[in-house]
């Protein structure tokens, strides 16, 4: 018995809260999970899980195990990775769930470079911007705008950020003319951006001379996906406030108009996030150093 392999899919199954979690984050079959199960059961020779029709639950020998399994499992990562350095190279599959609007600006423009530098990993990108149980549904990291909510199971490695930009068509302006101050945002057509997490039209927060004004964004027109979004701005339907990763082809072009470009908001970071409790892999590493050099290339609004 390979006691540090099942060791991992041990762990692995207390951590999706099923068998079939496990394998399927792990690729392989769900018989050599439950099979490892009870090998190691059978070698330590105490129940660990407590297994019913619906739910799975640590025994207490469980507890103490997976307790001293991830500390094992930890140090083991840290050593070969400290040992490997850059002389290893990244391999694997590497699945990655980011926003639909920066893999297509950011992340699959630059794919080819990406591809030719580690030929070796098989790359699986899932878009959408809803959370993510990265264990549970087998998502090694996850990049995402922010601080993550549940900090102390999960690890944020700051890959670059962007700043918010408000614009509009050079047709709405020439319309209903260019604003100068944020009280004239009242007299304005406003797109409502909803939150995918929360449902409700997202706040407009600018930085003056006389500290942070939060905007509550009303208009008679909401959208809630990224793209519908900018999509109305180019319309000329009303005045938007986007990424400046998104925003900065549309200004080039002049598609976009930026406004009240003298109201600053604080920078948003931009992270790769993984579960705390792994090691970070070679190849979650290679493409932590791929996307901040990508970001730090890109150009500035």
């Amino acid at each position: 018995m390979d006691r540090i392999r099942v060791m991992q899919i041990f762990c692995r199954v207390v951590e999706s809260h099923s068998f079939a979690g496990a394998a399927k984050s792990l690729s392989i079959p769900r018989s050599t999970v439950s099979r490892s199960i009870q090998d190691l059961e059978s070698f330590l020779g105490a129940s660990l899980l407590q297994r019913t029709t619906r739910t799975l639950s640590l025994t207490p020998n469980g507890s103490l195990y997976y307790e001293h399994c991830q500390r094992l499992l930890s140090e083991i990562g840290q050593v070969e990775a400290m040992l490997a350095g850059s002389t290893t190279t990244p391999r694997g599959r590497l699945r990655i769930d980011m926003t639909p609007s920066f893999a297509r600006l950011i992340v699959i423009p630059g794919l080819k470079h990406f591809r030719s530098r580690y030929p070796d990993i098989d790359l699986v990108l899932t878009l959408g911007d809803r959370p993510v149980e990265l264990i549970q549904e087998g998502v090694d990291c996850v990049l995402r705008a922010g601080v993550p909510a549940d900090s102390a199971l999960l690890v944020a490695r700051r890959v670059g950020s962007f700043s918010w930009v408000t614009c509009a068509a050079p047709d709405y302006l020439a319309q209903y003319g260019v604003p100068h101050s944020l009280d004239e945002l009242q007299q304005h057509q406003i797109v409502e951006f909803h939150s995918g997490n929360t449902g409700r039209a997202t706040d407009w927060r600018f930085t003056g001379d006389s500290g942070e004004h939060v905007i509550p964004v009303r208009g008679s027109l909401a959208v809630n996906d990224t793209d519908a979004y900018v999509a109305c701005g180019l319309e000329g339907l009303g005045l938007i406030r986007i990424a400046s990763y998104i925003a900065a082809p549309y200004l080039r072009s002049g598609h976009l108009v930026r406004v009240l470009s003298g109201y600053a908001a604080a920078s948003v970071p931009l992270s790769v996030i993984y579960p705390k409790n792994r090691h970070l892999s070679s190849s979650v590493r290679a493409f932590v150093d791929w996307i901040s050099e990508r970001l730090s290339a890109a150009a500035r609004v």
